[in-house]
């Protein structure tokens, strides 16, 4: 019997532990998502309750003296008596996502609960009016005195009209998803609540550590461990900003990867402290060995199983085929700069077989209108300057299907890249960029093996350069699309709840500005053409649809008259200086996106660094941006006027 008792208080413990890690992190988890979201907030205070009431549990299980236990059970009043208010608070914070906010005499009695919830706790810390603490078998127990009768009926009273207020919302829902998850915390709702209600106070002192009080107290936490973890679901469902199923996978692979790591090492020290031996090896010397093991082999575990578990449990069988899409543009796309990193190492590879200081790749701008110079050694060159000097070579490039090809130019030996994906008006590949190597001699004639080498080197070369240059052109689309892939977790919650007893037309109003200028820049980077123009929400701007009759009705040229309005804003009077600060905002503009110039070319012409260029160029869109909400907010205001 003594045995079944010491493993149920061991399991308490682990429990109370686990209870503690749950509820820490789902806190955690809400306040680092969802910080300005009112739900994630309130529910974080929630949460704190709980492991207030709970880490007491832990501290407890330590044995500490009388006066200690004593303390630590008046501590876990903390969260039992705010944890009344809390789940009112959360209530209300749930009906006011339905369309039905606090109008002041809600907001009043939140703050009336939080103040009663105060003057229990003071009553449970310095009087025994509430709660008495009595000694039992060098334990102490809290007993019941006539005013926690009081505190009962609180309880009760305010968890039932929390109650009430969630099926308020549940009713105002409109859709079905919105209903479930309402439904879900309404069965939910009170499980903070009555997981740390003091039932032991009730109880004699015996009564409490006796084999069925255990029995049962551990049947509870397990219960009130999942009520929390499927609590979490529906919660992190407010304020988010990104597909539902998005939410599942990253709270999914958030409890996978942080609290049951967390609760896998302390059962492991929970497990092999009190063991005599492990192994023939002392429990506490094992200790550190087995949470190391136990937390690798649970991480790698989480590796391999966290697809599988999406796949099953998230995402639905008709998706497959683009998830898996999505997956391999994710693993294959690569940032030019770890492309040219590639391109700079097969150089390196290149110079150090053949016992060479210098090479270079460039990809000719004629042809590719890409600004690329990869160089390894004391050299400088441009792909303009290759491209102008060495054109009577590159004149005689023809493609050869395998053999290697070497062409004498300067101190160099250069060879051609062609794309394998792109071909010529003659159905020839185009001629993409030139790999050079330093001339080991004048009449320098490679061995066999060197030429095999050589050829292996110059093919990795035009993949590489190949790859850039159909990247290039995916990034540019993306970064005309992207910025108009605008509905999100908080655009779809426009929808989804019922705003009010009376349909409300939504007012006229000015776009957010950060949204504006993501837009602004995409459709300047595609001003000749491209998604980020065609497919613009600028388009839905008053001012472009007023633009429209100038425009032959042609949506597309409305915006780029617009967009031209607002550029020729930033034009200082007088004749145009490339060097004077006042036009560097309007030559940046016209520069880079008017006359389409490149970087390297628009810096030079304005005498400024290449990363001063950019910041400048950042400042010019966003002045750009702020022109068009200004016409835009004259015309919502002159139309206010007319009403």
């Amino acid at each position: 019997m003594e045995s079944l008792r010491s493993f149920l208080d061991l399991t308490n413990e682990t429990l109370a532990a686990t209870l503690v890690v749950v509820s820490s992190s789902l806190l955690l988890y809400n306040l680092s998502r969802n910080f300005y979201n009112r739900v994630a907030r309130v529910s974080a205070i929630v949460l704190a309750c709980v492991t207030m009431a709970y880490v007491s549990d832990v501290l407890i299980s330590m044995g500490p003296g009388p006066d200690t236990f004593e303390a630590l059970l008046r501590m876990q009043w903390v969260g039992v008596a705010f944890v009344p208010a809390a789940t009112f608070h959360l209530s209300d914070a749930l009906l006011a996502t339905t369309g039905l906010p606090s109008r002041g005499r809600r907001r009043r009695i939140i703050r009336m609960l939080y103040a009663i919830g105060a003057l229990f706790l003071l009553l449970v810390a310095f009087s025994d009016s509430i709660v008495r603490a009595y000694q039992y078998e060098g334990r102490v127990s809290l007993q019941a005195e006539p005013l926690f009768a009081v505190y009962m009926l609180y309880f009760v009273l305010v968890n039932v009209i929390a109650f009430l207020n969630v099926e308020r919302a549940r009713q105002r829902c409109l859709t079905r998803g919105t209903q479930r998850r309402m439904a879900y915390l309404q069965v939910l709702l009170l499980t903070p609540s009555l997981g740390i209600f003091p039932y032991a106070v009730l109880l004699n002192p015996a009564a409490e550590f006796s084999l069925g009080a255990l029995i049962l107290v551990n049947v509870a936490n397990v219960l009130i461990i999942f009520m929390l973890l499927f609590l979490a679901y529906p919660l992190s469902f407010f304020g988010s900003e990104i597909p539902d199923r998005l939410v599942k996978a990253e709270l999914l692979r958030f409890m996978l990867r942080g609290p049951a790591t967390g609760l896998l090492a302390l059962v492991t020290i929970l497990y092999t402290v009190p063991a005599s031996e492990v192994m023939s090896v002392p429990g506490e010397m094992f200790m550190p060995f087995a949470v190391v093991a136990v937390i690798l082999v649970w991480q790698w575990t989480v590796h391999l199983v966290v697809p599988w578990l999406e796949k099953r449990l998230i995402y639905a069988e008709e998706d497959d085929d683009q998830i898996s899409k999505l997956q391999q543009l994710s693993d294959r796309l690569l940032t030019r700069a770890d492309l040219e990193q590639l391109i700079e190492a097969n150089l390196e590879a290149t110079c150090d077989y053949l016992r060479l200081q210098r090479a270079f790749i460039v990809a000719l701008p004629q042809t590719t209108g890409a600004d690329l110079a990869v160089i390894v050694g004391s050299l400088e060159l441009t792909p303009e300057v290759v491209e102008q000097d060495a054109a009577p070579v590159i004149d005689t490039f023809t493609p050869a299907d395998n053999d290697l090809r070497l062409y004498v130019w300067e101190n160099f030996h250069i060879m051609p890249l062609y794309s394998a994906r792109t071909l010529t008006a003659g159905g020839q590949m185009l001629l993409i960029g030139v790999m050079g190597i330093e001339s080991p001699a004048a009449n320098w004639n490679p061995s066999p093996d060197e030429q095999r080498m050589l050829q292996v080197f110059v093919q990795r070369a035009q993949q590489t350069l190949d790859d850039i240059l159909l990247q290039t052109e995916v990034y540019g689309a993306l970064e005309g699309l992207l910025p108009q892939l605008t509905i999100t977790r908080s655009r779809a919650a426009e929808v989804e709840y019922r705003p009010g007893r009376q349909p409300m037309l939504t007012p006229a109003r000015l776009p957010d500005r950060a949204q504006v200028i993501e837009q602004v820049q995409a459709a300047l980077r595609h001003y000749w053409g491209g998604p980020g123009l065609t497919s613009s929400r600028l388009l839905e701007l008053n001012v472009v649809r007023q633009a429209l009759q100038e425009n032959e009705n042609n949506p597309v040229r409305a915006l780029r008259t617009v967009l031209q309005m607002a550029i020729d804003k930033q034009c200082p009077e007088g004749e145009r200086d490339m060097k004077s600060p006042e036009w560097t905002l309007y030559n940046i503009l016209t520069l880079r996106f008017i006359e389409k110039r490149k970087v390297r070319e628009t810096a030079r012409r304005l005498y400024m660094s290449e990363a001063n260029l950019y910041r400048k160029q950042n400042v010019a869109i966003e002045a750009v941006a702020d022109v068009i909400l200004e016409m835009e907010r004259d015309i919502i205001n002159g139309e206010t006027a007319r009403e």
